[in-house]
């Protein structure tokens, strides 16, 4: 059973990444003039694999709802806050694309499938949200990991004759508080700094990286579905090609996943 799930989201991966790859590349030949009968030819085949799609999502509400157990017995609060309801939103939008995939091949007849369609991408958004949530956190608590071992390590190399007095010390850090405020450039400097830093934590931690530029791709797909930041089918598809190739390596490579 396990493996025919791991199968089917496998060929869900593979197949999203070949329906965007079409919305790609039928928004390029509507900008090109090409023939319209090419054009109506990717634009089925882009329906196709979405109907496809669907089928093979049948089971994916029992398993969201399987991980959201697994994940409200996490210890860290953030994260079993951030993971359940994001794996109960995913549950909700699963349902609703089954809805709509039986209401397509005429299981459910007068099926209002702008309604349902809206829906289901409000259900993904909100996942999306907090899985974005989610990376942010574990980047805030990574930084904060840093920053405490930088300072063990310069409170260490400071040696005892060395020290400033304390009045000295209260002067000098009001002084310097001041001139922070008061200069825009040290702001600038620091700030520098900061996004250096966030940058190496992200380097050398790739399954963070690799989820954030995935959550950061796929957020624009329900923001442009659901008209609150509409982009255009050409940059949704190279967003929706770029998260299924993020997820392709993550399938090919497990230890790119991040966990839990």
């Amino acid at each position: 059973m396990d493996g025919w799930i791991t199968f089917t989201r496998d060929m869900q991966t593979y197949i999203l990444a070949a329906q965007y790859a079409c919305m790609l590349l039928g928004y390029t030949l509507q900008k090109s003039s090409v023939a319209t009968d090419l054009q109506r030819t990717i634009s089925e085949l882009e329906a196709h694999m979405s109907l496809t799609r669907k089928l093979l999502r049948l089971g994916n509400s029992v398993e969201a709802l399987q991980a959201a157990k697994t994940t409200i017995h996490l210890s860290d609060s953030v994260l079993r806050l951030c993971l359940t309801i994001g794996h109960l939103n995913r549950a909700m939008y699963f349902a609703c694309d089954n809805v709509l995939w039986a209401g397509k091949i005429g299981i459910i007849s007068k099926l209002d499938q702008q309604k349902w369609n809206h829906r289901s991408f409000r259900y993904y958004l909100f996942a999306l949200i907090l899985n974005v949530t989610r990376d942010v956190y574990e980047l805030y608590l990574l930084l904060d990991c840093e920053d405490c071992c930088r300072s063990t390590k310069s409170s260490l190399s400071t040696s005892p004759s060395s020290a400033i007095p304390a009045d000295q010390l209260s002067s000098s850090s009001s002084t310097s508080s001041i001139e922070v405020t008061a200069t825009p450039a040290v702001m600038w400097v620091w700030l520098r700094k900061r996004m250096h830093q966030i940058g190496t934590v992200l380097y050398n931690n790739p399954p963070l990286l690799l989820d954030l530029l995935k959550n950061g791709c796929d957020i624009f797909i329900p923001l442009d579905k659901l008209g609150i930041y509409q982009t255009g089918p050409g940059f949704v598809g190279s967003c929706g090609l770029l998260s299924s190739v993020l997820s392709i390596i993550t399938m090919l490579h497990p230890w790119l996943k991040l966990k839990p």
